[in-house]
């Protein structure tokens, strides 16, 4: 894609042509139907009884208890509005008060990325419509509130729930120098050499979380140093395979599904390498490699944890537009049926997990052992198929909006693995370091319709899109602000094809040099053929943290 792709802009407001996108819709269930209570079987009133003097008695106490206590509650609310009162009613020449602590600012400290208030709520409600004002502003997942780019990963929870602090790397605090690091649950202090060890000395194990990852589309391996405070290459010098099956295991992967280790030219890194000690054993990456300055073959590693995108019958030299997809076109793409009902879409990232929509699966259709799971499918699967894999469990990403659809993404670990074949692989997720660019080349798939309201293919349908910067889906004649961080745009400029009914949770993926990366997962737009309304995904590289967590924990 030319580098001038990054500049890319829609003409303004809608010179589009008509693109068919729709909010994926569920069937609503019938009412249950209406059956009068049944007799009782009873007739007449019983004479009344009188409490035993120890019930009076037992009564009694509970009520007095009970007014102690909503005078206690009186009192302190008593003093409370009247502190505040006195607190408001001076000094005159305060503009704002902070909600919680009374504290006293000026209305320019309000929505400035800084949180002048005790518990910020001089930066909450500041809303997206903030971002062009203070080109710094980094916002929080769950909530509205703005923080500064070097808020994020400094060891210190700066939104409300510590998404500021989420996928960095073991938590460090540098405020309190005589305590390396805080385990989350308890708030027990380790010292800086059990982070990253490959012992968990922290009750739930937070200590070696997000200690390993793959970098870019190369896959580099990389280990977090606490002493350096950032993450190294790892030096191919004596690597093997049985030390890529650790590294694997300690993303997430399962050893089985390992695929291989190789090497790559070592660049400069500032903060030097990690290299294997002498003699040292692999039953522990961590404790198996120690610091180096450099790698003596000038080789550093980088891992293949599974074999991945990979279509036998690839399609990237085409240019399509909705067209009936042929046999290992896309064979991640999984069909997903609750029960008799719902069709959704997903995408196959291991043998026993795939990636959907958390619209898919909320509410009323979050019961693990309602739904099956078609791989290779090219015709719309029926419940009944004696193919279909059995669901154990689904995880709904925790920030999950269901009003907005913001974070839309969920899991689901199936009971048995899947069997690889030519018509079924997995899509690879993508690794840290890698974005998308405006213009980037991107396909769809999915069993969806093509016109408002008409019937869902019987045969899987695919299409290419391009993304679309998320300032321009954000601009009032498109979005008008609705499009987070955790989203993504496409559509398809030159066709009339693109997510529609049925196709929630559905695959975006794009190739690059042989390779097929899951970019994100479709997640709703407005109505079909409908201008300047392109589809919205779900945006992978927001979720991989969280991912390789689950799949760590519930392997």
């Amino acid at each position: 894609m030319e580098a001038n792709l990054k500049n890319y802009e829609y003409p303004a407001p809608p010179p589009y042509e008509s693109l068919p996108y729709a909010v994926p819709m569920r069937p609503v269930p019938p009412p249950p139907p209406y059956s009068p209570a049944e007799p009782t079987g009873q007739s007449g009133t019983a004479p009344p009884t009188r409490s035993p003097p120890w019930d009076r008695k037992k009564k009694i106490y509970v009520t007095t208890i009970t007014v102690i206590i909503v005078v206690i509650v009186a009192v302190i609310l008593i003093g409370y509005f009247a502190s505040r009162q006195a607190i408001l009613l001076s000094p005159p020449t305060c503009q704002v008060y902070c909600s919680f602590s009374f504290s006293c600012i000026s209305s320019s400290q309000i929505c400035d990325g800084v949180g002048d208030c005790l518990f910020g709520d001089d930066e909450e409600n500041c809303g997206p419509q903030m971002l062009p004002t203070f080109p710094t502003c980094q916002f929080c997942s769950f909530s509205s509130n703005c923080i500064r780019a070097n808020q994020i990963c400094n060891g210190i929870a700066d939104c409300p729930y510590g998404d500021d602090e989420e996928n960095c790397g073991p938590i460090i605090f540098p405020s309190l120098p005589s305590c390396p690091m805080y385990c989350i649950s308890t708030f027990m202090c380790i010292s800086a050499k059990q982070i990253c060890n490959g012992i968990a000395d922290c009750p739930y194990g937070d200590d070696e979380e997000n200690c390993v990852r793959l970098y870019g589309a190369d896959s580099q391996l990389q280990v977090y140093s606490t002493l350096k405070s950032a993450w190294l290459p790892v030096c191919a010098d004596n690597w093997t395979d049985a030390y890529g099956r650790l590294a694997c295991q300690d993303i997430g992967y399962n050893g089985s599904s390992y695929n291989r280790s190789d090497t790559m030219n070592s660049t400069y890194a500032p903060n030097g390498y990690f290299q294997l000690k002498n003699g040292s054993q692999t039953s522990k990456l961590y404790s198996s490699i120690e610091h180096s300055s450099s790698c003596s073959l000038g080789q550093v590693v980088s891992l293949r944890c599974i074999s991945c995108g990979v279509s036998y019958n690839s399609v990237a030299s085409h240019k399509v537009g909705g067209t009936k997809a042929a046999s290992g076109n896309w064979p991640w793409h999984v069909g997903l049926r609750y029960k008799t009902g719902l069709l959704c879409g997903g995408s196959i990232i291991s043998p026993k997990w795939i990636v959907t929509a958390a619209h898919c699966v909320y509410g009323s259709y979050s019961n693990a052992s309602g739904w099956k799971v078609f791989a290779g499918a090219l015709t719309q699967p029926s419940y009944s198929d004696a193919n279909g894999y059995s669901v154990e469990r689904i995880i709904v990403f925790p920030g999950y909006n269901s009003s907005d659809n913001d974070n839309d993404i969920a899991l689901m670990k199936l009971t048995n693995d899947i069997k690889f074949s030519y018509t079924t692989q997995p899509v690879c997720l993508p690794n840290v370091g890698m974005f998308w660019e405006a213009g980037t080349q991107c396909w769809i798939s999915g069993w969806n319709t093509t016109s408002q309201g008409g019937n869902i293919s019987t045969t899987l349908q695919y299409a290419e899109v391009q993304l679309v910067p998320s300032h321009v889906c954000n601009q009032s004649h498109v979005y008008n602000g609705s499009i987070t961080p955790s989203m993504l745009c496409a559509d398809a400029r030159h066709g009339r094809i693109g997510s529609c009914q049925g196709d929630g949770g559905g695959p975006l993926v794009t190739e690059t040099n042989g390779t097929w990366w899951l970019v994100g997962e479709t997640s709703w737009g407005v109505g079909c053929a409908q201008p300047n309304k392109p589809g919205v995904y779900g945006n992978m590289t927001s979720f991989l943290g969280w991912i390789y967590l689950q799949m760590r924990t519930y392997s």
